[in-house]
């Protein structure tokens, strides 16, 4: 009996319109979140190199001058290569050395530099004394341009870096260059350094002689000579 009442029940309920309940979604489990790819191995840094120092010889005699430039006392860049076809000089300059005082007030540069300026020729005194050394600051050497009456500009090296291009090592200390910026002279301004001649020996204005051979188109007869006078104040110098 059971057997023959349970289809008459399904078909019923399919003519009735009644639609069987859809089965039970199925929920697929949580995926397994998946790690991002490893990021690659950075090598540790490589040691860094050494750092080899360019040095470059000083400049001497027969060389064309090293072009530079640097600020004078007034703020202005004053450039070497500038000043092409006219002979110059470049004085390394300390107002604080007493070498120097002598050669501007009583020696063999007082009023030079105006002398041959009117004969074309162009002046640089640069000073290469670092920060907090002898003769170093605008202010002390603005004061020795009008103590001195030096119409010529005063160039500030504080780094010391054109100074040690040149070989500079003592002030006073000179350079001569021709008109085509070659250097003529190298040396001290005479064989006087503080107003001293030694025994037997008489005066000799090397620069002086430097500056009329090269305005006379004459070779330089005596192209170097031992500067003497006060150390240059480089910063790596040890103060006295």
């Amino acid at each position: 009996m059971l057997r023959r009442i349970l289809p008459i029940l399904l078909l019923t309920n399919s003519a009735c319109g009644r639609t069987p309940p859809p089965p039970p979604a199925v929920v697929a489990p949580p995926a397994t979140p998946v790690a991002p790819p490893a990021a690659p191995a950075v090598p540790p840094p490589a040691a860094p190199s050494p750092t080899v120092a360019l040095v470059l010889p000083p400049a001497d005699v027969g060389d064309i001058a090293p072009n530079f430039s640097l600020l004078d006392t007034d703020g202005k860049v004053v450039e070497l290569g500038t000043f092409k076809g006219k002979p110059v000089v470049l004085e390394w300059f300390n107002p604080g050395c007493p070498f120097v005082k002598y050669a501007h007030e009583e020696g063999p540069l007082k009023n030079l530099a105006h002398k041959y300026a009117e004969k074309g020729v162009v002046w640089l005194a640069v000073n290469s004394s670092a920060p907090g050394r002898e003769g170093a600051g605008k202010d002390r050497n603005v004061a020795a341009r009008a103590a001195w009456e030096l119409d010529h500009p005063v160039l500030l090296d504080e780094t010391g870096l054109v100074g040690k291009h040149y070989g500079a090592t003592r002030t006073p200390e000179v350079f001569v260059l021709d008109k085509d910026r070659k250097i003529v002279y190298h040396g001290a301004p005479d064989n006087l350094p503080g107003g001293n001649l030694a025994e037997g020996e008489g005066e000799e204005p090397y620069l002086v002689n430097a500056l009329d051979a090269v305005l006379a188109g004459k070779p330089v007869a005596k192209t170097k000579t031992q500067p003497r006078g006060c150390s240059v104040k480089y910063a790596d110098e040890a103060p006295h």
